[in-house]
């Protein structure tokens, strides 16, 4: 029987440090004999020692704690809840996936096996892992159900503490665990999960009832290795002893590292499955004997494989057991353990499992995958259709293709694919020309419509790059003629448009529709014209004048001429006209099937728009050149003249008049002229001073609108009154005052004119004197000044504006009490009332402010002053904010440092005070421990911006405060807290400096300083080791005497300074 020790260079440190206490000196580092590095195991300790206690050195090692965690599981296919294998990586598996990364923090990597199985990689720290892996068994594996039944009365010891125990049970186990309530007279335990998961959540669960049974228990430690023999294969031989005895034998899974098998029930049955399990265990640890065997670490899993059939068939077939490293180890060393003669057999069937499938690399150009595999995988399909245990992987950007499956399939399917990449390699190329990427949205043309033109042209397959890669690299594949021309083509493209120049237009967006014309006709000839230049009008919405034309530099001058001149016709043409006529004439200026309209607009050049038969609208308009316009409109009124007997006349009207008869917006003059069998009516233009208005239309009418016109005016000459209003009388009353004037003489920039008809001219006088401002006084206290004029005197200015007068209050220094307000009576009557409101509401605050200002001090010691405080005043505001108080730390220079002064409502004051009371008494129950961590460690601790450092405190809820620069002891760090809190979070910290100290041993000579690499850099020393020893010499790792190669049947010619070879 033989025995491997491994010692890695992580666990050294701490190795060496439960060995013994050494000093280590400046000039020379303490070096370790070889007993110390290397002390024997325990089965192997000197005589004297009893086998059954571990030995000393080893049982001062702690085991060291990795603060972050990988788990590695497998789905098999049967129990996958999403089988839709197309969609991998995008389908509901990749969403939950992403959607359980968020919850959790954890970080997960699917990957698909060859079995359609599911591998699920959970990184992260424990916690987070436990939670991700019980999310996903839950949403990504289909669910199983068991019972399990143990007394009623231990049902509260599996629930724990407020649920803790159960919730502990269900994330370690990744199950979920109904117990039935208290009332239930049910006693099953019913368990939802994995079968793993079950078997895990059965195992604990019988474990707590048993430690709760009164009934016998009884716990024996065996070495996990021998537990595949007591419990036999598919566990019949430990089914069978249980059946025997009556009494429960709990071993734990081969997932869980323990060592311990319970065993409950009677006593007498308890004693008999000891004694078997005592004997199975000696028996196979005397016969049994030991050989190792390294296998790839891609092969494990077939020897493994599905839900570990496989080894239980080898233990099965031949007795031995097989031992796998873990799933998160690099180690490829498989131990197989059983009788020597077995051993054989046992090893011939493991290399038949791990030989079952091989993988292969097949190498083809990256560039030719996507031809290997066919349009929609059809290549691809067809082989693995005939070939179904073949696994073909393609890697992105990578030459190679993996091939995995049984040996003789594998073979078949890699000769296929050599075919098919010797025939493309035959009759495909490629090319790759360098494009500038601001051209590559023209190559691709609108709605890749150039693209698509060469593609089918040439029969090639071309890849311009996405935007985002910034890569001008385009990238044609095909038939090598077709790569060429492509190519080619693609190039002149490229060279064009680096000869092309873009250039402005200002067009006036109102012409566009006329340049574009309907349908785009006038446009596609200038198109054609200048079939080279690419003519870009602006989006209607954007309200731009700018027309965009690119194309060759000549081409796209010519366009731009030719435009210009095209846009000074159009701006020349665009003159426009109004002509009033009768609306009964329209239809005869119309002519019969529009004959006349026509006939004047094409003799004429204009454009003739007239109002629809629906509009009340008489005006005809005329675009187009001005002359022509003119001669339009001549031959249009002498039309209307030859229809109608038409009058035009005259009517002197004094310039004055002549907006008070038009009316506001014309209104009064259209009257007349709708009342007057639609006349027109035509005053001079304003500021002309002209008297005469023309009056045109029927005969009769005209007389009408003339006699009415002057009526009009007449009346507006009749009523016009002079009224004085004095609207400085006060001013001027105190100066005749003064000058011993008692006659009021009006101003003349005093008077003000009021013209129109009696009535309305006396209502507009009573309306002017109701405008004359007035002044009146208000007593407001001087103490209540400055709260009405507010900051920086938005509160008086507001009163202004919204009552409309204008409010003077006197100086400071004067102390006056009286306001003055000054505006029209009403709005100094609703400005005085405001103001009344204002100061009752000043008064009311005042009365709060006094009944706010009650104060209590409280005497804390100041070394809890940052604790109440919290981080960036957290705690202390959220105080402030629950009582509504202000609460005042002593400054530095104050003499009493530990007096903090809380002022507010009485009562809210006094709440205050209880719950600081409060939280100094939850702070004196803290403790403060000094521990010292190694300051290179204290920069990952901390983490970027003290993120790392602030998740840890939350955690474990304590203080740490790491030394500041330049301190006297620069590795000392303090913990505050509860002191349960405090152990927890001083031992999270020691095995993060383990982790990070020893990351940082392992990357010697890529940083640091010197001295520290200098004393690394020699390597690992140890004193007295037996190869040292007279007569021996240091094994030749190159010698197949001293490391044979299994199997070889080579006798040892010597024993060397390892000891007696073994087998």
């Amino acid at each position: 029987m033989s025995s491997v020790a491994v010692l890695t260079q992580e666990s050294f440190a701490e190795h060496r440090s439960g060995l013994k206490d050494v000093e280590i000196t400046e000039d020379e580092a303490y070096i370790p004999t070889y007993l110390e590095a290397f002390p024997p195991l325990p089965d192997k300790g000197t005589p004297g020692e009893k086998t059954g206690e571990p030995a000393g050195a080893w049982s001062k090692i702690r085991p060291i704690k990795a603060s972050v965690i990988t788990q590695v599981f497998h789905v098999p296919l049967e129990e996958r809840r999403y089988k839709d294998n197309s969609q991998f990586g995008e389908g509901e598996e990749a969403k939950v996936c992403l959607d359980i990364m968020q919850k959790t923090g954890a970080h997960i990597e699917l990957s698909l096996a060859k079995d359609q199985g599911l591998s699920i990689m959970v990184t992260g720290k424990l916690d987070s892992v436990m939670k991700a892996r019980k999310e996903i068994v839950a949403r990504l594996q289909t669910q199983a159900s068991a019972t399990v039944l143990i007394p009623k009365e231990h049902h509260r010891f599996v629930i724990g503490k407020n649920g803790e125990k159960l919730q502990e049970l269900e994330l370690k186990t990744a199950t979920k665990i109904a117990i039935p309530r208290s009332d239930d007279p049910n006693a099953n335990i019913r368990i939802t999960g994995t079968k793993e998961g079950i078997e895990k959540a059965r195992h604990e669960i019988q474990l707590i009832s048993a430690e709760q049974d009164k009934r016998a228990v009884e716990r024996l430690s065996f070495e996990k290795a021998f537990h595949p023999f007591i419990a036999g294969a598919y566990n019949r031989l430990v089914q069978e002893l249980s059946q025997e005895t009556g009494a429960r034998i709990s071993i734990p899974p081969p997932s869980i590292p323990k060592d311990e098998i319970v065993i409950t029930g009677e006593k007498e049955a308890v004693a008999m499955a000891i004694a078997c399990i005592q004997a199975i265990y000696e028996e196979k640890k005397r016969k049994t004997t030991t050989i190792s065997v390294e296998v790839k670490k891609s092969q494990h899993k077939y020897i493994v494989g599905p839900k570990g059939n496989t080894l239980q068939e080898i233990l099965e077939n031949t007795g031995v057991s097989v031992e796998m490293p873990p799933l998160d180890s690099a180690s490829e060393t498989i131990i197989l353990r059983g009788e020597p003669d077995k051993l054989g057999p046992a090893l011939t069937q493991v290399y038949a499992k791990a030989k079952s499938v091989i993988v292969v690399e097949v190498i083809a150009p990256a560039w030719l995958h996507r031809f290997i595999i066919g349009k929609k995988g059809q290549n691809i399909s067809r082989i693995t259709q005939q070939l179904p245990k073949v696994h073909i992987e393609f890697t992105d950007g990578e030459e190679r293709i993996s091939l995995e499956g049984p040996t003789e399939e594998v073979e078949q399917a890699q000769a296929q694919i050599q075919e098919i990449i010797k025939d493309l390699m035959a009759r495909m190329d490629y090319a790759e020309i360098n494009i500038d990427q601001r051209f590559h949205r023209h190559l691709i043309g609108k709605n890749g419509a150039n693209i698509n033109r060469i593609k089918e042209q040439y029969k090639v397959s071309v890849r311009i790059p996405q935007d985002s890669e910034r890569c001008g690299l385009v990238r044609i594949e095909g038939d090598p003629q077709g790569v060429q021309l492509a190519r080619k083509e693609l190039m002149d493209m490229a060279q064009r448009m680096e000869n092309e120049r873009t250039k402005d237009l200002i067009i006036e967006q109102r012409f566009h529709r006329t340049i574009i014309g309907q349908k785009g006709e006038k446009i596609k000839e200038v198109r054609d014209k200048f079939p080279e230049v690419i003519i870009i009008f602006p989006d209607q919405q954007q309200k731009s004048d700018i027309v965009q034309l690119r194309g060759p530099k000549n081409e796209v001058e010519k366009c731009a001429k030719f435009l210009q001149k095209l846009i000074a016709e159009l701006v020349e043409s665009s003159f426009s006209i109004s002509v009033p006529i009768h609306k009964q004439f329209h239809k005869n200026i119309i002519g019969k099937g529009g004959a006349n309209i026509k006939k004047i607009r094409e003799e004429t050049n204009t454009k003739i728009d007239l109002p629809t038969e629906n509009s009340n609208s008489e005006m005809i308009v005329i675009t187009g050149k001005k002359c022509s316009c003119e001669a339009a409109r001549d031959r249009i009124l002498a039309i209307q003249k030859e229809l109608a007997n038409l009058k035009e006349a005259e009517v002197s009207i004094p310039a004055k008049l002549h907006n008070s008869l038009i009316g506001s917006k014309g209104s009064l003059v259209r009257s007349v002229m709708e009342e007057c069998g639609g006349v027109h009516i035509h005053f001079p233009a304003e500021g002309s001073g002209l008297d005469k208005v023309t009056i045109r239309g029927p005969a009769e009418e005209v007389e009408r609108a003339r006699r009415q016109l002057l009526q009009l005016a007449e009346e507006k000459n009749i009523y016009e009154l002079y009224y004085f209003l004095f609207l400085w009388l006060a001013a001027q009353e105190a100066a005749s005052q003064e000058n011993g004037d008692t006659d009021l003489i009006p101003r003349k920039c005093d008077i003000i004119t009021v013209t129109g008809q009696a009535e309305k001219c006396e209502l507009a006088r009573a309306a002017l004197l109701a405008l004359v401002p007035v002044t009146i006084d208000v007593e407001v206290s001087y103490d209540l000044h400055r709260y009405i004029i507010g900051q920086k005197g938005a509160g008086i200015r507001k009163m202004m504006e919204d009552y409309e007068v204008n409010i003077w209050v006197p100086q400071p220094e004067q102390q006056s009490d009286i306001i003055k307000i000054t505006g029209q009576v009403a709005s100094v009557e609703r400005a005085k009332q405001g103001l009344l409101e204002r100061v009752k509401e000043l008064q009311a605050e005042q009365e709060d402010r006094a009944l706010r200002s009650y104060k209590v001090t409280l005497s804390v010691d100041p070394k809890y002053h940052p604790k109440i405080i919290g981080r960036k005043g957290a705690v202390i505001s959220q105080i402030r904010k629950d009582y509504d108080v202000n609460v005042q730390f002593p400054d530095k220079g104050d003499e009493q440092q530990d007096v903090i002064v809380i002022s507010g409502y009485e009562r809210n004051a006094n709440e205050a005070r209880a719950a600081i009371e409060q939280l100094v008494a939850a702070l004196q129950d803290m403790v403060s421990e000094d521990i010292r961590l190694d300051r290179r460690v204290h920069a990952r601790i901390i983490g970027a911006r003290g993120k790392a450092i602030r998740k840890l405190m939350e955690e474990f809820k304590v203080d740490i405060r790491f030394p500041q620069p330049g301190s006297e002891d620069p590795s000392k760090v303090t913990v505050t807290g509860l002191p349960e809190n405090v152990d927890n979070a001083i031992d999270h910290l020691l095995n993060l400096e383990e982790e990070y100290v020893s990351w940082e041993s392992t990357t010697v000579g890529t940083g640091g300083n010197d001295e520290d690499n200098k004393a690394l850099a020699k390597g690992f020393v140890v004193r007295d080791a037996p190869w040292n020893a007279q007569g021996n010499k240091a094994p030749d790792m190159s010698s197949a005497e001293e490391f044979p190669t299994f199997g070889s049947g080579i006798a040892p010619k010597q024993t060397s300074a390892w000891g007696p070879k073994k087998c």
